[in-house]
């Protein structure tokens, strides 16, 4: 076995042998980290280019999302022994006023399949919820969320109210009708158009 192998495993959205691969390179001792960072983590990165390169498409995304959690389950107490750090802490909702959360469940996958601990507000989440969640969870990033052009309005808001109140985590926005200009024009930190975009967003952004 090597760890070539579960990055094929990943990318040929197996999750029963991901999981099993995964297995066998502990047993054979090899570094959890190792397991995580180059097998695991490197798949879902290739998974990014590949969609960017419209090779793969969002159900490709989702299965290979899935096949790496089951091989981070298997990882998962193993984890806590290596004191894994995750790379950063992310509020991540749908604003207020808007119900659609497809978009925003793949990119809250693909930050949890980057390293990232995921705070998932779910839809409908007004300026004082991720204000609340960024300040109890001591938020690195606020990604917003939003399909409708009559919610858009309420990133700017949010963005308006995280920083009245002196809160200072970094800022992410994304969504069909959000362009780099409304980004920018709101004060946002950081845009993207789509999920693994967003990875590597928010890596640049914690890395400030």
């Amino acid at each position: 076995m090597a760890i070539k192998e579960i990055f094929d495993a990943v990318l040929a959205l197996d999750e029963a042998q991901t999981a099993d691969i995964v297995q066998a390179e502990l047993d054979h001792g090899t570094d959890v980290m190792t397991i995580l960072n180059e097998g695991l983590i490197a798949a879902m990165d290739e998974v990014g280019k590949r969609y960017s390169q419209g090779v793969f498409f969002v159900p490709e995304m989702l299965m290979a999302a899935q096949a790496m959690k089951r091989g981070v389950a298997v990882l998962h107490p193993h984890l806590v022994g290596a004191k894994a750090r995750p790379k950063g802490t992310i509020v991540i909702g749908t604003v207020k006023g808007d119900q659609h959360d497809i978009g925003k469940n793949l990119v809250a996958m693909m930050l949890e399949c980057a390293g990232f601990k995921v705070i998932d507000l779910g839809v409908d989440a007004d300026a004082g919820k991720f204000l609340r969640a960024a300040r109890k969870g001591n938020a690195d990033i606020v990604a917003m969320s939003a399909l409708l052009t009559t919610t858009m309005s309420a990133m700017g808001a949010t963005i308006s109210k995280l920083k009245r109140e002196g809160s200072n985590p970094k800022t992410m926005v994304g969504g069909a009708p959000v362009t780099q200009a409304f980004a920018d024009k709101i004060g946002a930190d950081g845009y993207s158009p789509d999920a693994p975009g967003a990875v590597t967003v928010a890596r640049r952004l914690v890395a400030k």
